[in-house]
């Protein structure tokens, strides 16, 4: 499977957001990855369908928008008029979790479920065939620039092998902890989207750090 590499706003300029976008976009990343936290499920507080609606007429970038929050039932249809083309909830949430997939599927957008790192990965299986992309978190949500967890490798691995042996042609997506290092590391085990933040952000080059991932 081709590698998609979802560049994390979290750890962008946002005092210069549609520079930043700009500079994201001209770089080759192929999706923008929006975290949306409500200092409930997790500590912090980040943005909201407002600001994701303001980013819209900025790119066309996809946008890969994953929800950190305590019950994501009420918010699909804000994200969905806002411009989000995936949008991610995750399983340790509250709200019916199969309701709110195939809600995500209604409302046109991609449908994603995300695990935390000490959430088993066979948890998901009930809801892949309501999932376009599971997520399985390489560090504990809420942070960015957190070390990759090395463990986590290990679920990205048995959800692919149980996905091929039973006919789910989802993607799966990393995020915490990728740069050059890690990346070879998930995509081996079966992982087909990268997300990365500061080590995108950070580096001189983003278009040479973005093809390193690739690599």
């Amino acid at each position: 499977m081709k590698t998609v590499i979802s560049a994390s706003m979290l750890a962008s300029d946002l005092t210069r957001i549609a520079d930043e976008i700009k500079k994201t976009e001209k770089s080759g990343v192929d999706w923008l990855h929006i975290d949306v936290m409500d200092g409930v499920f997790v500590d912090n507080i980040t943005y909201g369908n407002n600001v994701v609606a303001a980013m819209r007429p900025i790119t066309r970038l996809f946008f890969d928008t994953h929800l950190m929050v305590h019950d994501p039932t009420r918010l699909i249809p804000l994200f969905a008029g806002a411009g989000s083309d995936m949008l991610t909830i995750h399983l340790e949430s509250e709200g019916n979790t199969a309701a709110n997939l195939a809600e995500i599927r209604r409302q046109g957008m991609k449908s994603g479920l995300a695990i935390k790192p000490a959430t088993p990965w066979e948890e998901c299986i009930p809801y892949l065939p309501l999932c376009d992309m599971v997520l399985v978190m390489t560090v504990d949500p809420g942070y960015g620039g957190q070390g990759f967890i090395p463990q986590c490798a290990e679920k990205v691995k048995a959800l692919r092998s149980f996905c091929n042996e039973n006919g789910f042609n989802l993607d799966i997506q990393v995020d915490g902890g990728i740069d050059n290092k890690t990346a070879p590391v998930a995509k081996t085990a079966g992982a087909n989207v990268l997300v990365a933040g500061t080590y995108l952000f950070r580096s001189g080059d983003m278009n040479a750090a973005a093809e390193l991932l690739r690599l």
